[in-house]
C-alpha cells in the first residue's frame, strides 16, 4: 500500500526510513539527507512539500505530490535528482540520460532547466542539461544532445521527434518527472505520454502538480508503483490562502476600460492578464498600447523567440502588462507579481487555481481579480462551487453593469466557456487519440 502525507501539520508522520527531517535547526536541508553542496544553497527552511518528498526521492520511491503553486515543488525534485545523479558512477565516453522531466509548455521547460543549472553550480561536476521543446528548429537540440546529456527537460511532442531521429535514447533513464502532471495526463497529451512510457524501462517516476482532478487521479495507479502520496495544503481552502480574490461585475464591452482604471488606481507595478484566445491577447495589447500602457502578448502561436522576449520583458519590469492565454497559467515563476486578472474566466475550475497561483508565491501576498459579466456569472458560480469559496460581486463606480441578463447560451455542462477555440495542437492530439480508439 502506498505511503501518504496530507498537510504540513502531519509532516513527521510520513513513513520514510530517514526520519531526520526536523532534527537539525542549523541546516534543515541537510537533515533531509542532502549533501552539503546541495543543502547549503542559501535556502533557509524547507517548505512542507520539500520536507515530505526529498527523503522519498532520495530513496528511489515513486512520488505523487500535490501542493499549491509557489510552494517549492520544483526544488523538491531538482535537489534530490541532482544528488542521485552526482552519486552515479560516471561513464565519460557515453553519458547515459539520468533524468527526464516532461512539461506542457516551453516556458516551463526553460525555467526548470535554469533551476537545475543554478543548483548544480556547487557540484564537483556540473551536469549537462538540455532543453528540448517544439516551436523552434530541432537541429540545435540534436547538436546539444551529441555525446549524451545528464538531464533533459522536454515537451512530449519534441521528445518523441528526437527519439524517432535517434538523437536521444530514453530507455534506461533513471528518473522520470512529470511536472504539471494533471495537464500532461489529460486527453491532449495522453497519447504522447503512452508512447513515452512504452519506451522507458520501469524506473523511478515522480508526478507533481498543484491539482489532481479525480479523473486524472484515477490514472495515477497506472503510472506509479507503490508511490508515496503527498497532499500539502489540501485542507487549506483557496479563500484562506495568501491571495486576495475579487470578482468585479462589468459589462463585457467595458472590460478594457475597467482594466485601465485598475492599473491607474491600484498602482500595480506589473499585472498578468488572462484571456481566452490569441486574438484577444493581440486585441487587448493594441488597446492598452494606444492608451500609453506598456503591454505585450503571450500565446501559443507566437514563435519561441517572441515568447521568450515577451516573458523576459515582463519579468524585468520593462512592460507593465502581460496579456496571456492559459499557457501562462502553468508553472511560471514570476517573482513579486502583485496581481493577476482574469479578463476572460478560465475554462475550468482547475485552470482558475493555476491562474491565481502566479501571484502570492513563496509567502508573498497577491491579488486575483475576475471580471464577471452577465454571460459569465453562471460559470463563475461553478468555479466557486468546485473550489469551495464564494466571492462578493463588486461594483466599481463608473463601471456598474447595465446588462444583467445573459445574452448568449450558458456555459457547457462540463464547465467550459462555450465557444472557446481550441489550438491546432489540441485538435491534432484529440484526432490522434480518437483514431487510436477506433483501431
Amino acid at each position: 500500500m502506498a505511503d501518504s502525507y496530507v498537510g504540513p501539520a502531519r509532516s513527521t508522520q510520513a513513513k520514510f526510513r530517514d526520519t531526520r527531517a526536523l532534527t537539525s535547526m542549523q541546516n534543515p536541508f541537510a537533515a533531509l539527507g542532502l549533501v552539503p553542496a546541495l543543502s547549503d544553497l542559501g535556502y533557509e527552511t524547507p517548505t512542507p512539500i520539500q520536507t515530505a518528498v526529498i527523503p522519498a526521492i532520495l530513496e528511489g520511491r515513486d512520488v505523487r505530490a500535490s501542493a499549491r503553486t509557489g510552494s517549492g515543488k520544483t526544488l523538491a525534485f531538482v535537489l534530490p535528482t541532482l544528488q542521485r545523479l552526482a552519486a552515479r558512477e560516471e561513464n565519460r565516453r557515453n553519458r547515459p540520460l539520468h533524468a527526464l522531466v516532461l512539461v506542457p509548455t516551453r516556458e516551463l521547460a526553460a525555467q526548470i532547466a535554469e533551476v537545475f543549472e543554478s543548483c548544480a553550480r556547487q557540484l564537483t561536476r556540473a551536469p549537462k542539461v538540455v532543453v528540448a521543446v517544439g516551436g523552434v528548429s530541432i537541429n540545435p537540440q540534436m547538436l546539444d544532445l551529441r555525446g549524451g546529456a545528464d538531464i533533459v527537460v522536454a515537451t512530449p511532442g519534441r521528445l518523441l521527434e528526437l527519439v524517432e531521429k535517434n538523437a536521444l535514447h530514453i530507455d534506461a533513464v533513471e528518473t522520470l518527472v512529470l511536472d504539471e502532471a494533471d495537464h500532461l495526463l489529460s486527453l491532449g497529451f495522453r497519447d504522447e505520454l503512452d508512447r513515452i512510457f512504452a519506451l522507458i524501462d520501469r524506473r523511478q517516476r515522480l508526478l507533481f502538480s498543484a491539482t489532481f482532478p479525480p479523473a486524472v487521479d484515477a490514472l495515477v495507479d497506472q503510472v506509479l508503483l507503490d508511490p508515496v502520496t503527498v497532499d500539502v495544503d489540501e485542507e487549506v481552502p483557496l479563500a484562506e490562502r495568501s491571495i486576495v480574490q475579487r470578482a468585479i461585475a462589468v459589462d463585457e464591452a467595458r472590460r478594457t476600460m475597467l482594466l485601465q482604471h485598475l492599473l491607474a488606481t491600484e498602482k500595480w507595478s506589473r499585472v498578468l492578464v488572462f484571456v481566452a484566445s490569441r486574438y484577444a491577447t493581440r486585441h487587448i495589447v493594441d488597446k492598452l498600447t494606444r492608451r500609453n500602457v506598456s503591454a505585450v502578448a503571450l500565446h501559443g502561436e507566437m514563435s519561441q523567440g517572441a515568447r521568450t522576449q515577451a516573458l523576459a520583458a515582463f519579468k524585468a519590469g520593462r512592460v507593465q502588462v502581460l496579456v496571456a492565454t492559459d499557457i501562462g497559467a502553468r508553472g511560471l515563476d514570476i517573482p513579486l507579481l502583485p496581481a493577476v486578472v482574469s479578463y476572460d474566466l478560465p475554462r475550468s475550475a482547475t485552470d482558475h487555481v493555476h491562474r491565481i497561483g502566479r501571484t502570492g508565491r513563496a509567502g508573498e501576498t497577491g491579488a486575483a481579480i475576475c471580471f464577471v459579466t452577465a454571460d459569465t456569472e453562471a460559470h463563475l458560480r461553478l468555479i466557486e462551487k468546485r473550489n469551495g469559496f464564494t466571492l462578493e460581486r463588486e461594483h466599481i463606480a463608473g463601471f456598474e453593469p447595465t446588462i444583467t441578463e445573459p445574452t448568449r447560451p450558458a456555459t457547457d455542462p462540463a464547465g467550459g466557456i462555450k465557444g472557446r477555440r481550441k489550438s491546432k495542437k489540441d485538435k491534432l492530439r484529440e484526432a490522434a487519440a480518437a483514431a487510436v480508439k477506433v483501431r
